[in-house]
């Protein structure tokens, strides 16, 4: 079967290899879709630290099932099927607790494990013990499901951030990511939502989609007066930067209202994580500060049911659908920003 496995930073290989067998308490699935994000683009350019190379990649994933390893129960071969990406271990003090996104030994399809960009691919069992095993709904196609995995992170970083009825929502970043806040905040019943951008074009592209109540280039415009202007000077009650700026951060603190809650969705170079923060207006506005590190098995679950219910639609999302065989495409493409959303049909 065909796969594309990472073997160092800028040596991301099409390759050959014999199709893997499903051990005990494993299923093998054929892969569908298996959609590409900024991560992918960064593994590519500079690796990871809890990959041992070669590693297939690809983390976005859903398929189908054609293989049960001994002992799999609940699953039959043709279940159409998503994956999560980031595995907890369910048992640490942590996932006990029912914080599995800060898992400490939480490990992950694509690093840890064999990914999605390969024609074929093995489930591992540790993913089947916490339940992140999903089945794609009805009426729900494989490149759709492919998205539960981010909308699962956005939906964990909207729930930390409180969004609610009536919140007026700026989200920093139009990229993807951002296009699934936009969506998501208007499902959880936002009254206004505003996307902010440095790129006027990929803003452009972005805001002719998701329809946000203002599309602000930031860099043509200084984004928190706009933020005040259009609040009334009161700032918005959520500011979601999903981008990775210092930049934005410090500015969020800025835009935000009185009791207001400040996502900090998008991580940091490792090489530069320190912000300068203003606290008196965290210590005088009452401001809540959260991160947000991916998601649970549970969030795919519901992501994938908001997607079903068409609260979230992703179809449209999808601007750019490669082969395997286009896998270096498809992370110039993302690279670039020039599509919103690019899935890898194998």
């Amino acid at each position: 079967m065909k796969v594309a496995r990472f073997h160092a930073p800028g040596d991301l290989r099409l390759e050959e290899v014999p199709e893997p067998v499903a051990r005990p308490g494993e299923v093998k699935i054929r892969v569908r879709n298996c959609s590409t994000c900024g991560t992918d683009v960064k593994i590519y350019r500079f690796g990871h630290h809890h990959i041992r190379p070669p590693r297939v990649m690809g983390h976005e994933i859903a398929g189908e099932i054609v293989e049960l390893g001994e002992g799999v129960t609940g699953w039959s071969p043709g279940d159409r099927v998503q994956v999560i990406a980031a595995i907890p271990c369910g048992e640490c003090e942590e996932c006990r607790r029912g914080h599995r996104t800060v898992c400490p030994n939480q490990e992950s399809m694509g690093y840890h494990y064999d990914g999605g960009f390969a024609q074929y691919m093995v489930v591992p069992a540790k993913v089947l013990a916490v339940d992140g095993l999903n089945r794609v709904p009805d009426g729900v196609g494989f490149a759709e499901a492919s998205l539960a995995e981010p909308l699962a992170c956005v939906l964990n970083g909207q729930e930390l951030a409180r969004v609610c009825e009536g919140d007026d929502v700026v989200v920093v970043g139009s990229g993807p990511i951002g296009c699934l806040h936009v969506r998501l905040a208007r499902a959880r019943g936002a009254g206004r939502v505003f996307l902010a951008d440095l790129n006027a074009e990929r803003l452009a592209m972005a805001a002719g989609l998701v329809r946000p109540d203002a599309a602000i280039c930031s860099g043509e415009t200084d984004v928190v007066d706009e933020v005040l202007k259009l609040t009334g000077g009161r700032g918005a009650d959520v500011v979601i930067t999903a981008a990775a700026s210092g930049a934005a951060q410090q500015q969020a603190l800025q835009m935000a209202a009185r009791q207001g809650r400040i996502s900090f969705f998008g991580g940091l170079p490792k090489d530069d994580p320190i912000i300068a923060c203003d606290s008196n207006l965290v210590h005088y506005r009452e401001l809540t500060i959260v991160g947000a590190n991916g998601s649970s098995p549970a969030h795919n679950a519901r992501a994938l049911r908001l997607i079903a219910d068409g609260a979230v639609p992703v179809a449209d999302l999808i601007t750019r659908r490669l082969g395997l065989d286009e896998v270096m495409d498809a992370i110039d493409v993302v690279a670039r920003g020039a599509a919103i959303k690019v899935t890898i049909e194998p």
